[in-house]
This record gives C-alpha cells, structure tokens and sequence, in this order.
C-alpha cells in the first residue's frame, strides 16, 4: 500500500472515530434530557413557612410531584420582601432544579421601588407560568366613621394632616397599593411599615392607623372577628370568601384594580426544552381540580397561564409600578 493510500486509511478512521464521540455524547445528552427530572426540584419561596405565600407554593409543589413524577421540596429564604429568594435562584444552578416562586413585589415593584437588590429580573429569571393573584381588602378599625369606599375617601381627603396608612412593608403592593388610593381620593399620606403581620393587624385593631390594604384570606380572618371593617376589594368581582363587600369599581373607583400575582421562574440560562415543560407543567398542576379547590379555599384566584402570557403580564405590570413608585417619590436602599 501507497504512503498516499495509507495516510487517507488513517484520516478515514480519525474521522470516523471523531463522529463516534460525537454521536455518543448526543446520545448521552438526549437521553440525560429525556430521563429529566430525575432528583428532586428545589422550589424555593421568599416568604416563612405559614404565610399565605407558603401555602401556595406547597400546594403547587405538591401538584408538580404529581405531574412531574418527581418530588419537588419547598425551600423558605424569607427576608427583603421575597428578594433573597430571588437573587439565590437568579445566581443558582441553571439546570432546571432550582425554581422560584416569586410574587409582584420581587419582580416587578422591587427594580423601581429600591437602589440595589442584587439582581436583574427582566434579564436574569425566566417567567415559566403565572399561578395565582391575591386581591386586597380596604380595612379600618371597627370605630372608624367610614362604612363604603366613598366615606373612606371623603374622610381622608376632609382630614387635616396626613392620612396614617399601614402596610406590610415598604415596597409592597399593599404599601404602592395605598399611594393609588391616595392618588384616586387626592389625599396625602403617611406610610407605617410593619415588619410583622401581627403588628399591623393590632395597630389596626387599636385604631392606630386609619386604614390598611389586607390580603383577601387575611381580611376574611379578621373581618369575621368584628374587630375591623372591610370597605372594598380590588379584586374585579366580589370574593366567595367576603361576597358582602362590593369592589372598588362597584364604589365608583375602577382604577383602584392592583393585586399581587404570583408567577415561577427559572434562572436564564436554564435549556429551552426543560422550560418549556416546566412552563406546561406548573400550569396544568394549578388548573387539577384538587389542587385548584385547596387554594381557591385559601384565598386565591387561580390563573395558570402559558410562558408567552405570564411574559407580556409582567412587561405591562413592570410599567404600571413603575409610574406608581416614581411618582410617590420612594426611593430605598437594601
């Protein structure tokens, strides 16, 4: 044989060697990607274990297991309004085992509302599947003078000095939520952060505050005790669990329409296949009749809505806090 015949046998078989590995390492990447999940997902939750929030990412993790076959475990990284959680998942491993479950305040209140908050949502999460809302409830102590929407806002409006509104947090819908009241009812206000949910539920109670936006199950507990008064929901209908207070748009005040979303997310970077069913998943595990029964009962509205429309929701949210935050002039600092 030719030196010329040899050295073409040889290229031959290098090449041929090559393709082996090649076609082998897609073999081993198809089937690594098939065989996906095959451990267990992290879900992680910026808020303690208990909370409306905790709930619903349990009852969701446990709808994932079902549709997954995979077990999915609830990690509770509370602080910052849920902003931890959302930078540990933002830097995490992208390789579909580290989700989060983050609501409006993390998203999209948090880049307008503060400095630094050690992460980029718009480029660093992937929104999979928006899973629920929660709407809020006007409360007042049970000694005030209003009884509807419209005395609430002729009495704030009326009152000399600032009108002392409580929330659960600066940067929380609940906190912006009180500046477009203030906005719609052209009264000035005084913001009053609680850290703790039971502090602000007994300044309420107290008559320290003359009014604070509550989540819905949170109202209802409280409501039902008699020692405070809801006045109106933002929600677009009246709630099963308080269908006794009109909504805002009923009252007169169809602007005052604000409610915290929850949505999960994958840190960019993470395969395109693997969010795609992900995003599937997590939307058909909130719309099973068990799952969706539990957290209807728990206050929620369930939604489970596709990857492109959790997308441009929050586009049109990020805007819309935007505009509320710059023009209250807050301006914080982590």
């Amino acid at each position: 044989m030719s030196f010329i015949s040899k050295y073409l046998k040889h290229r031959r078989q290098i090449v041929q060697a090559c393709m082996a590995v090649a076609l082998g390492s897609l073999a081993v990447g198809a089937h690594a990607q098939a065989k996906y999940p095959d451990r267990p997902i992290r879900l992680q939750v910026g808020f303690a274990p208990g909370t409306g929030p905790d709930i619903l990412a349990r009852t969701l993790a446990r709808g994932m297991a079902s549709q997954l076959n995979e077990q999915v475990v609830v990690e509770n990284r509370t602080g910052a309004g849920g902003q931890i959680a959302a930078a540990n998942v933002a830097k995490g491993a992208k390789d579909g085992y580290n989700l989060l479950l983050a609501d409006v305040s993390a998203i999209t209140i948090a880049p307008a509302a503060f400095t630094k908050i050690g992460y980029d949502p718009a480029k660093e999460l992937i929104p999979l599947s928006e899973v629920a809302k929660t709407d809020f409830v006007l409360v007042v102590p049970g000694t005030s003078a209003a009884k509807d929407a419209p005395s609430f806002m002729k009495m704030a409006a009326s009152k000399s000095g600032k009108v002392d509104f409580g929330t659960f947090g600066a940067g929380s819908p609940g906190h912006f939520g009180a500046v477009i009241l203030g906005q719609i009812g052209n009264f000035p206000l005084e913001t009053i952060h609680y850290r703790q949910t039971g502090d602000a539920v007994t300044a309420t109670i107290a008559g320290q505050i003359d009014g604070i936006l509550m989540s819905t199950p949170l109202a209802m507990a409280q409501i039902k005790g008699g020692k405070v008064r809801g006045l109106a929901t933002t929600a677009p209908q009246r709630s099963t669990l308080l269908p006794e207070i009109a909504t805002f748009a009923e009252q007169g005040y169809p602007k005052a329409d604000f409610s915290a979303w929850f949505a999960v997310f994958a840190p960019a970077g993470t395969s395109e296949p693997i969010m795609k069913l992900l995003s599937e998943k997590v939307a058909a595990s909130v719309k099973d009749p068990e799952i969706q029964k539990t957290l209807i009962e728990a206050g929620f509205s369930v939604t489970g809505t596709s990857r492109d429309e959790v997308t441009r929701m929050i586009a049109g949210d990020s805007q819309r806090w935007k505009a509320v935050v710059e023009a209250s002039g807050f301006r914080g600092d982590n």
